[in-house]
Protein backbone atom coordinates (compact mmCIF):
# COMPACT_ATOMS: atom_id res chain seq x y z
CA UNK A 1 0.00 0.00 0.00
CA UNK A 2 1.27 3.48 -0.84
CA UNK A 3 2.37 5.81 1.94
CA UNK A 4 -0.37 8.16 0.77
CA UNK A 5 -3.17 5.89 2.04
CA UNK A 6 -2.77 4.80 5.66
CA UNK A 7 -4.87 3.17 8.33
CA UNK A 8 -7.18 5.25 10.49
CA UNK A 9 -5.34 4.48 13.75
CA UNK A 10 -2.14 5.97 12.29
CA UNK A 11 -3.92 8.77 10.47
CA UNK A 12 -5.56 10.12 13.65
CA UNK A 13 -2.10 10.97 15.01
CA UNK A 14 -0.90 12.66 11.81
CA UNK A 15 -0.95 16.48 11.43
CA UNK A 16 -3.61 16.26 8.70
CA UNK A 17 -5.75 13.98 10.85
CA UNK A 18 -5.56 16.25 13.89
CA UNK A 19 -6.35 19.26 11.70
CA UNK A 20 -9.52 17.68 10.31
CA UNK A 21 -10.65 16.23 13.63
CA UNK A 22 -10.34 19.65 15.29
CA UNK A 23 -12.59 21.24 12.68
CA UNK A 24 -15.19 18.47 12.83
CA UNK A 25 -15.18 18.50 16.64
CA UNK A 26 -15.95 22.23 16.64
CA UNK A 27 -18.90 21.78 14.27
CA UNK A 28 -20.32 18.88 16.28
CA UNK A 29 -20.04 20.75 19.57
CA UNK A 30 -21.96 23.63 18.02
CA UNK A 31 -24.73 21.43 16.63
CA UNK A 32 -25.36 18.83 19.34
CA UNK A 33 -25.41 21.29 22.26
CA UNK A 34 -28.95 22.37 21.34
CA UNK A 35 -30.39 18.93 20.53
CA UNK A 36 -32.56 17.42 23.24
CA UNK A 37 -34.02 13.98 23.85
CA UNK A 38 -33.16 10.82 25.74
CA UNK A 39 -30.94 8.55 23.63
CA UNK A 40 -27.96 9.47 21.44
CA UNK A 41 -25.48 7.23 19.63
CA UNK A 42 -22.17 7.84 17.87
CA UNK A 43 -21.29 5.17 15.32
CA UNK A 44 -17.57 4.94 14.54
CA UNK A 45 -14.45 7.12 14.82
CA UNK A 46 -13.70 6.98 18.59
CA UNK A 47 -10.98 9.67 18.17
CA UNK A 48 -13.88 12.10 17.68
CA UNK A 49 -16.10 12.65 20.73
CA UNK A 50 -19.22 13.68 18.86
CA UNK A 51 -21.50 13.75 21.91
CA UNK A 52 -19.32 15.53 24.47
CA UNK A 53 -21.35 18.76 24.24
CA UNK A 54 -24.73 17.01 24.21
CA UNK A 55 -26.92 16.83 27.34
CA UNK A 56 -29.05 13.76 26.65
CA UNK A 57 -29.09 11.35 29.62
CA UNK A 58 -28.12 8.29 27.56
CA UNK A 59 -25.14 8.60 25.18
CA UNK A 60 -23.32 5.64 23.66
CA UNK A 61 -20.43 4.88 21.35
CA UNK A 62 -20.77 2.01 18.86
CA UNK A 63 -17.91 0.63 16.80
CA UNK A 64 -17.67 -1.93 14.01
CA UNK A 65 -16.01 -5.21 14.91
CA UNK A 66 -12.86 -4.11 13.06
CA UNK A 67 -12.39 -1.20 15.48
CA UNK A 68 -13.19 -3.11 18.66
CA UNK A 69 -9.56 -2.80 19.82
CA UNK A 70 -10.02 0.94 20.45
CA UNK A 71 -9.23 2.22 23.94
CA UNK A 72 -12.36 4.42 23.97
CA UNK A 73 -15.32 3.55 26.19
CA UNK A 74 -17.31 1.42 23.74
CA UNK A 75 -20.90 0.45 24.55
CA UNK A 76 -21.79 -1.55 21.43
CA UNK A 77 -19.75 -3.53 18.88
CA UNK A 78 -21.88 -4.15 15.82
CA UNK A 79 -22.21 -3.95 12.06
CA UNK A 80 -23.37 -0.43 11.04
CA UNK A 81 -25.64 -2.03 8.43
CA UNK A 82 -27.45 -4.09 11.10
CA UNK A 83 -27.83 -2.13 14.32
CA UNK A 84 -28.99 -4.17 17.35
CA UNK A 85 -31.45 -1.46 18.36
CA UNK A 86 -35.22 -1.26 18.38
CA UNK A 87 -37.00 0.81 15.77
CA UNK A 88 -37.67 4.44 16.75
CA UNK A 89 -35.37 4.26 19.77
CA UNK A 90 -32.81 7.04 19.16
CA UNK A 91 -33.25 10.80 19.24
CA UNK A 92 -29.80 11.51 17.78
CA UNK A 93 -27.47 9.44 15.63
CA UNK A 94 -24.03 10.65 14.55
CA UNK A 95 -22.22 8.95 11.65
CA UNK A 96 -18.66 10.35 11.49
CA UNK A 97 -17.31 8.88 8.21
CA UNK A 98 -19.23 5.65 8.78
CA UNK A 99 -20.61 5.60 5.23
CA UNK A 100 -17.20 5.60 3.52
CA UNK A 101 -16.01 2.70 5.63
CA UNK A 102 -19.06 0.54 4.90
CA UNK A 103 -19.46 -1.89 2.02
CA UNK A 104 -23.16 -0.96 1.80
CA UNK A 105 -23.70 2.74 2.69
CA UNK A 106 -27.32 2.57 1.48
CA UNK A 107 -28.13 -0.04 4.12
CA UNK A 108 -26.39 2.02 6.81
CA UNK A 109 -28.70 4.94 6.01
CA UNK A 110 -31.74 2.66 5.99
CA UNK A 111 -30.78 1.43 9.45
CA UNK A 112 -30.34 5.02 10.60
CA UNK A 113 -33.85 5.85 9.39
CA UNK A 114 -35.25 2.79 11.17
CA UNK A 115 -33.75 3.44 14.62
CA UNK A 116 -34.48 7.19 14.72
CA UNK A 117 -37.69 8.50 16.23
CA UNK A 118 -39.89 10.82 14.14
CA UNK A 119 -38.19 14.24 14.01
CA UNK A 120 -34.96 12.61 15.23
CA UNK A 121 -31.65 14.08 14.04
CA UNK A 122 -29.02 12.40 11.90
CA UNK A 123 -25.57 14.02 11.69
CA UNK A 124 -23.19 12.84 8.97
CA UNK A 125 -19.54 13.74 8.44
CA UNK A 126 -17.99 12.64 5.14
CA UNK A 127 -15.02 13.37 2.92
CA UNK A 128 -15.65 15.44 -0.18
CA UNK A 129 -14.42 13.81 -3.40
CA UNK A 130 -14.36 17.24 -5.09
CA UNK A 131 -11.48 18.59 -3.02
CA UNK A 132 -7.71 18.46 -2.71
CA UNK A 133 -8.08 15.52 -0.37
CA UNK A 134 -10.43 13.74 -2.76
CA UNK A 135 -8.06 14.31 -5.65
CA UNK A 136 -5.09 12.97 -3.69
CA UNK A 137 -7.14 10.00 -2.51
CA UNK A 138 -8.16 9.07 -6.07
CA UNK A 139 -4.62 9.54 -7.37
CA UNK A 140 -3.16 7.35 -4.64
CA UNK A 141 -5.67 4.58 -5.35
CA UNK A 142 -4.91 4.58 -9.07
CA UNK A 143 -1.17 4.54 -8.44
CA UNK A 144 -1.56 1.60 -6.07
CA UNK A 145 -3.52 -0.32 -8.69
CA UNK A 146 -0.90 0.41 -11.35
CA UNK A 147 1.98 -0.40 -9.02
CA UNK A 148 3.67 2.99 -9.45
CA UNK A 149 4.78 5.57 -6.94
CA UNK A 150 2.77 8.78 -6.95
CA UNK A 151 4.46 12.15 -6.91
CA UNK A 152 4.55 13.61 -3.40
CA UNK A 153 3.77 10.28 -1.74
CA UNK A 154 6.03 11.14 1.19
CA UNK A 155 4.05 14.30 1.95
CA UNK A 156 0.38 13.37 1.44
CA UNK A 157 -1.54 11.52 4.13
CA UNK A 158 -5.00 10.22 3.20
CA UNK A 159 -7.05 7.87 5.45
CA UNK A 160 -8.09 4.48 4.13
CA UNK A 161 -11.88 4.87 4.34
CA UNK A 162 -13.20 3.41 1.08
CA UNK A 163 -15.06 5.48 -1.49
CA UNK A 164 -15.67 9.18 -0.89
CA UNK A 165 -19.37 10.13 -1.27
CA UNK A 166 -20.29 13.49 -2.77
CA UNK A 167 -22.72 15.88 -1.11
CA UNK A 168 -25.23 15.71 -3.99
CA UNK A 169 -25.42 11.90 -3.86
CA UNK A 170 -25.76 11.95 -0.10
CA UNK A 171 -28.60 14.47 -0.18
CA UNK A 172 -30.44 12.38 -2.80
CA UNK A 173 -30.13 9.24 -0.67
CA UNK A 174 -31.46 11.06 2.39
CA UNK A 175 -34.36 12.57 0.45
CA UNK A 176 -35.43 9.13 -0.75
CA UNK A 177 -35.53 7.93 2.86
CA UNK A 178 -37.73 10.83 3.97
CA UNK A 179 -35.06 13.00 5.62
CA UNK A 180 -35.15 16.78 5.44
CA UNK A 181 -31.86 18.71 5.35
CA UNK A 182 -31.54 21.15 8.25
CA UNK A 183 -27.89 22.31 8.28
CA UNK A 184 -24.84 21.82 6.07
CA UNK A 185 -21.23 22.98 6.33
CA UNK A 186 -17.94 22.43 4.49
CA UNK A 187 -14.42 22.98 5.76
CA UNK A 188 -10.71 22.07 5.65
CA UNK A 189 -9.63 23.61 2.36
CA UNK A 190 -5.92 22.97 2.95
CA UNK A 191 -4.10 20.13 1.13
CA UNK A 192 -3.69 16.83 2.99
CA UNK A 193 0.00 17.15 3.82
CA UNK A 194 1.86 15.33 6.57
CA UNK A 195 3.54 18.49 7.82
CA UNK A 196 2.42 20.84 10.58
CA UNK A 197 4.52 23.59 9.02
CA UNK A 198 2.81 23.37 5.62
CA UNK A 199 -0.63 23.16 7.19
CA UNK A 200 0.04 26.44 8.95
CA UNK A 201 1.34 27.99 5.74
CA UNK A 202 -1.84 26.98 3.92
CA UNK A 203 -4.16 28.18 6.69
CA UNK A 204 -5.13 31.18 4.53
CA UNK A 205 -7.03 28.72 2.30
CA UNK A 206 -9.42 27.98 5.17
CA UNK A 207 -10.11 31.68 5.58
CA UNK A 208 -10.76 32.25 1.89
CA UNK A 209 -12.42 28.93 1.07
CA UNK A 210 -15.95 29.54 2.44
CA UNK A 211 -16.22 32.62 0.24
CA UNK A 212 -14.36 31.79 -2.97
CA UNK A 213 -14.45 27.98 -3.35
CA UNK A 214 -16.84 26.79 -0.66
CA UNK A 215 -17.81 23.58 -2.50
CA UNK A 216 -14.24 22.22 -2.40
CA UNK A 217 -13.74 21.68 1.32
CA UNK A 218 -12.13 18.38 2.29
CA UNK A 219 -15.04 17.48 4.59
CA UNK A 220 -18.75 18.18 4.45
CA UNK A 221 -21.12 17.77 7.39
CA UNK A 222 -24.88 17.91 7.53
CA UNK A 223 -27.82 17.58 9.90
CA UNK A 224 -30.94 15.83 8.60
CA UNK A 225 -34.33 15.44 10.29
CA UNK A 226 -36.43 12.30 9.95
CA UNK A 227 -39.87 13.32 8.76
CA UNK A 228 -42.84 10.96 9.01
CA UNK A 229 -45.73 11.90 6.80
CA UNK A 230 -48.96 11.24 8.69
CA UNK A 231 -52.27 10.32 7.09
CA UNK A 232 -55.45 12.17 8.00
CA UNK A 233 -58.90 11.20 6.84
CA UNK A 234 -60.91 14.18 5.68
CA UNK A 235 -64.69 14.23 5.32
CA UNK A 236 -66.53 15.65 2.30
CA UNK A 237 -66.22 19.38 1.88
CA UNK A 238 -69.92 19.65 1.00
CA UNK A 239 -72.94 18.86 3.12
CA UNK A 240 -76.00 17.15 1.60
CA UNK A 241 -79.10 19.28 1.46
CA UNK A 242 -81.86 18.11 3.76
CA UNK A 243 -85.13 17.16 2.07
CA UNK A 244 -88.12 19.33 2.96
CA UNK A 245 -90.67 16.61 2.14
CA UNK A 246 -92.96 15.75 5.04
CA UNK A 247 -92.10 18.85 7.03
CA UNK A 248 -95.32 20.69 8.02
CA UNK A 249 -95.47 24.28 6.86
CA UNK A 250 -95.81 26.91 9.49
CA UNK A 251 -99.12 28.77 9.49
CA UNK A 252 -99.00 32.45 10.09
CA UNK A 253 -101.72 33.73 12.36
CA UNK A 254 -103.20 37.13 11.80
CA UNK A 255 -104.36 39.07 14.78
Amino acid sequence: MSSQIIGLSEWWDSPAGRYLLAWEQAQLDDWVSDLFGYNALQLGWPALDALQANRMPHRWLALPAADASSTALVSIVCDPAALPLASSSLDLLVLPHALEGSADPHQVLREAERVLVPDGRLIIAAFNPNSWWGFQHSRARWCDRLGVRAWGADQAFIPETGEFIGAWRLRDWLRLLGFELEHERRGCYVPAVNSERWLQRCAWMDRMGPRWWRFFGAAHMLVAVKRVRGMRLLGPAWKPRQSTAGVPASVAQRR
